[in-house]
């Protein structure tokens, strides 16, 4: 994949932002980076774009920055020449994506049906955005039309919000989701860069969707597993769920290894929307992860795996949500 997509896959969230002054620029991605999100679509739809742009690329090299609502070869060459390292349109503009190509600028052109996702296909594409995504459909209809086409994945864009973003990306053809909501035109505008960051923190938190799934227990043995069963059954009326080779559950979230696990008093385990996405978002933060015992997809991510450290003597495992 190529690179650009492979970061804004790991990002998850493109907010798309709207400027009307370009002073608010360079503030308003320092609150985006500090909230979780360090990506920006700038879009030309207002004449301070070009320069909100010059202003991130030059001051906030953190932020990987993005050119939205392009409409013409022109704006491909501003884009590029002000940092831009994608371009994003509406529509499939052959023209637009012709000179992307040319230029080796990454595009997501437009497209909410197979007419405009074959025209992709045919210009060498694999990454789409699917605009508006909501009004159009929304998940399933991505899920129905993506269905011919395996090797394209999708950029949802246009109604997607805190309470359905990780409903969007827990589909694997969904490379990431582009919203404004955490940074609306009307809150840049006001100056209310610490509300912005505020909201990214809310944002990240959505679209990761951690959750505690299970709480694994280390026994010395089998008898003494299946004793914490039994005292669980008849002091909490937990009925024992299953049985294997390694451990016993009780009840919906206990499980107790018969001949202990990884972590010096059992293992906690975490579920998420996306674990590749999730552990990109904990290294970033300094948390080391363990390739012993991880589970990796198709093309290389996690989708299990363990932190390197424990917590109060508990192992933890981040696992894909089903």
């Amino acid at each position: 994949m190529n690179e650009v997509f492979e970061q804004l896959k790991n990002t998850g969230i493109i907010p798309v932002i709207k400027i009307d002054d370009a002073a608010k620029a360079v503030p308003l991605a320092k609150a985006l980076i500090a909230g979780g999100i360090p990506c920006a679509e700038v879009t030309f739809r207002t004449a301070e774009g070009e320069e909100a742009m010059r202003r991130i690329s030059a001051e906030a090299p953190d932020i990987l920055l993005g050119a939205g609502t392009v409409l013409t070869r022109e704006q491909v060459d501003k884009a590029a020449a002000a940092g831009a390292k994608f371009v994003a349109s509406p529509g499939f503009n052959p023209k637009v994506v012709a000179r992307c190509i040319e230029k080796g600028i990454p595009v997501t052109p437009g497209c909410s049906n197979p007419g405009d996702i074959e025209k992709a296909v045919e210009a060498g594409l694999d990454v789409v955005k699917f605009f508006p995504a909501e009004q159009s459909g929304g998940l399933e209809y991505i899920k129905a039309v993506a269905a011919p086409y395996p090797a394209v994945r999708f950029i949802p864009t246009g109604g997607i919000n805190a309470g359905n973003i990780a409903r969007y990306l827990s589909y694997e053809k969904v490379l990431a989701c582009g919203g404004s909501w955490m940074a609306g035109a009307d809150l840049v505008n006001a100056g209310g860069f610490a509300k912005i960051e505020a909201l990214c923190r809310e944002a990240v938190k959505a679209m990761l969707g951690f959750n505690f799934l299970r709480v694994g227990i280390n026994a010395q043995n089998g008898g003494e597993a299946a004793k914490a069963v039994r005292l669980f059954e008849t002091l909490f009326g937990m009925a024992p769920a299953e049985s294997g080779a390694e451990s016993v559950f009780s009840g919906e979230g206990i499980e107790i290894m018969k001949t202990g696990s990884r972590g010096a008093k059992g293992r906690l385990v975490i579920g998420t929307v996306n674990v590749g996405r999730a552990a990109h978002f904990l290294e970033k933060r300094g948390v080391a992860l363990s390739d012993e015992d991880a589970v990796f997809d198709g093309d290389g991510g996690y989708k299990a795996v363990y932190l390197a450290d424990e917590i109060a003597g508990f192992a933890v495992r981040l696992v894909q949500k089903k």
